[in-house]
């Protein structure tokens, strides 16, 4: 059986498009070589996983005490189990980038208080980021649990409200579409009417995805 079935791939994709889009001044590295690499993650296209992950994990060796750069690449590292066929590589890939995302928890835990994206904490953008890929990958590797706790986490933290807009957009859609994945359309939209009332970049594809929630 494959390690990353059907199902988890779209999960995958899921995770990535409802990842935040941010300006590049926004960005807390100025270096080309990141913004071109974090413009891939967050606009992927089939075929450039193996490049994203390659430049993160570059800027890593550069700054190997970066929580945000060590985030980055280990989720980009997880996705690289969508390119193979072969269930060695597979897990590999998903254990080595989940490896590194449980690293960068621990460094972010260590300078909480460290700006990410413009106004957006390191450890919110560590957690979401986390939180997204454990979400994505197979059950069966025990991450979703995780993955829900690190969510809500960065949702009830006492600085989300003052992250970059687009970011907290991304963190209600994803919300939003677990919310619904569990059979719990009051919750999901209770998160989208929350985007489009703060009128957040996402905010007309919260009011697209609504039509499409049931009661």
């Amino acid at each position: 059986m494959s390690l990353i079935h059907t199902a988890a791939g779209k999960k995958f994709v899921l995770a990535s498009s409802l990842f935040f889009a941010l300006s590049t001044q926004a960005l807390a590295f100025s270096d080309t070589q990141f913004q071109a690499a974090f413009q891939q993650f967050i606009q992927p296209a089939k075929g450039n996983e193996e490049s994203t992950a390659t430049a993160f994990n570059e800027l890593l060796k550069q700054d190997p005490a970066s929580p945000l750069l060590m985030a980055y690449a280990g989720a980009s590292t997880s996705k690289l189990a969508t390119t193979t066929m072969f269930p060695w590589k597979k897990m590999a890939y998903a254990e080595e980038g989940l490896s590194m995302l449980e690293k960068a928890l621990q460094l972010a835990a260590n300078n909480e208080n460290a700006q990410g994206h413009g106004s957006t904490p390191v450890i919110l953008e560590v957690k979401f980021v986390s939180a997204t890929t454990f979400l994505a990958v197979p059950a069966f590797m025990n991450r979703g649990p995780r993955g829900i706790k690190l969510l809500n986490e960065v949702l009830e933290h006492k600085q989300f409200e003052k992250a970059e807009p687009g970011f907290r957009g991304s963190v209600l859609m994803r919300a939003a579409a677990l919310a619904n994945e569990q059979k719990r359309p009051e919750d999901a939209k209770r998160y989208l009417d929350e985007a489009v009332k703060q009128n957040l970049p996402q905010a007309e594809a919260a009011k697209a995805m609504l039509k499409g929630i049931s009661s």
